[in-house]
């Protein structure tokens, strides 16, 4: 068994990447699937299209590395986190479609909470922000607007979970109800500096603690798979939140080191160590990863809208037809034009924190087309990632920090994109080998776990870098544009 399959459940779709021995990764399979908006803000995903997904591109892979089951060596799981599921302990049946992250139904439950003095108490427990964004307040919500979910969840029928707690419940064949720290401290009802769910904040929401699933490490025992759905039983042993996952990958295991992914958001993180960092600047406090029970820290930043901004591009104003034309485009683009598109479109994340906010575009003229458009909407992940990093910096100053910013995802493919990062930071940008850290990440804590692949220290070693991203914008010029930034940012708050 030479082999690790790690699980990548996205947002926008599920993936499948076998790793060897080396960890290298031999196959992959990809399958999209539907966003359901049934209203403005709302964000949901059928729970039986993330499950057929994930299953079929397993299945998928296999076949095309040529393996059989008895190949794989262990199973690891990465997902959206905060996506919430509720499903009923017997059937297995949903009560509800899966209500996904960038949902914004209950801001006005979060602001109730808030404006009642409940923020502070919330914060310090969970390092987390009175926000749509995480799964508590989504759990609430289906248990007070699904017909019987309340009185079913009290009587211990039904059970709750982000997507990976569900997968690793369909997987085991409903044997293990379980999650890991970094996604359980996702969900608005974990005491991270504890460790265990808060009776406190559950009371609050009125949410059956009957219904939370075990917390384990990130390299842990999950169980087994059932035997029909590979051939043969596969140990689940890592499980950990796509960000976190995607630190982990990056080999952040230093205090000071930074990542970025861009995947259908922006989500930066910066390992603080042994101590969780009470941010200043409305960042999150939240768990990298957990390992021998011992969590280390860290501070994220969170970006709604990164590679999604590019896909309403092509989706929805159709001025292209894949991503890789934006870079193209944005080479064409205007320089004496000064188009900046803030892309709110389900509400701004940190350092903001507006849920209602919505997107605008600034400095139109009878000249921008669609050159400007692609350069704007690239330009926007950069801006919002300075935004983060500046937050950052302002809560953990140290002589530990690294002035480097390792980056993945997709987005991180487009050198157009990385080289405006670098420039508007004034920092450098490191890709690596391999882009896709958040499975990487999977798969290592999987294969460690197993005893395939090397400790950390082994692991960070073999970190391989593809390209350094040197800033080339002169001071100036970067001020400038970071402050025509700003002020789009406050305009459009203030509408």
């Amino acid at each position: 068994m030479t082999h690790i399959l790690a699980i990548d459940q996205g947002t926008t779709s599920s993936r499948a990447i076998l790793f060897d021995k080396s960890l290298t990764p031999v196959a992959t399979a990809q399958e999209e699937f539907t966003q359901h908006f049934p209203q403005s803000g709302w964000v949901e995903h059928d729970v039986d299209d993330i499950w057929a997904t994930t299953a079929g591109t397993c299945r998928a892979a296999i076949e095309r590395a040529g393996l059989t089951p008895s190949d794989i060596a262990a199973i690891g799981i990465t997902n959206q986190r905060e996506t919430t599921i509720v499903w009923d302990r017997t059937t297995g049946k949903p009560v509800h479609r899966a209500i996904v992250w960038q949902d914004r139904r209950t801001a006005q439950t979060c602001r109730a909470l808030r404006e009642a003095g409940h923020e502070d108490m919330i914060t310090d427990r969970t390092g987390l922000l009175l926000d749509p964004y995480f799964s508590g307040t989504k759990l609430a919500w289906i248990l007070d607007n699904v017909d019987g979910a309340r009185a079913k969840a009290e009587n211990g029928d039904l059970l709750f979970g982000t997507v990976d707690c569900y997968l690793i419940w369909k997987l085991t064949g409903g044997k293990t109800h379980a999650t890991d720290a970094t996604n359980a401290a996702r969900t608005l009802l974990y005491d991270i500096r504890k460790g265990r769910w808060s009776q406190t904040i559950c009371d609050l929401l009125n949410v059956p603690m009957s219904m939370l699933p075990e917390v384990r490490d990130c390299a842990a025992d999950y169980g087994t798979t059932r035997t029909d759905l590979f051939g043969r039983e596969i140990p689940i042993l890592g499980v950990a939140g796509d960000q976190q996952a995607a630190t982990v990958g990056q080999a952040c295991f230093a205090p000071g080191m930074m990542k970025s992914t861009y995947g259908t958001g922006c989500f930066a993180l910066l390992n603080t160590g042994d101590e969780p960092v009470r941010s200043q600047n409305r960042l999150l406090t939240t768990i990298a990863y957990q390992l021998e029970g011992k969590p280390t820290y860290a501070l994220e930043g969170s970006i709604f809208i990164a590679g999604a901004v590019v896909q309403w591009l092509r989706d929805g104003l159709k001025i292209i037809r894949e991503a890789g034309e934006t870079q193209t485009l944005s080479d064409r683009a205007d320089p004496h034009q000064n188009v900046i598109l803030v892309p709110a479109f389900t509400g701004l994340g940190a350092p903001y924190w507006q849920p209602d906010c919505r997107g605008a575009i600034y400095g139109l003229t009878r000249n921008s087309g669609p050159a400007e458009f692609a350069r704007a909407a690239l330009e926007s992940v950069g801006f919002q990632t300075r935004d983060l990093l500046e937050a950052m910096t302002a809560d953990w100053s140290s002589d530990e920090a690294k002035q480097v910013l390792r980056v993945d995802g997709g987005m991180s493919a487009s050198a157009w994109a990385m080289q405006f990062l670098a420039d508007i930071i004034g920092a450098p940008v490191d890709r690596p080998k391999v882009l896709e850290t958040t499975a990487l990440g999977a798969a290592w804590l999987a294969g460690m776990q197993a005893g395939i692949y090397p400790d950390q220290a082994g692991f960070a070693d073999g970190w391989a870098l593809d390209q350094r991203f040197e800033p080339a914008m002169d001071p100036t010029t970067r001020d400038e544009k970071y402050a025509a930034w700003k002020r789009a940012v406050e305009a459009t708050m203030s509408v």
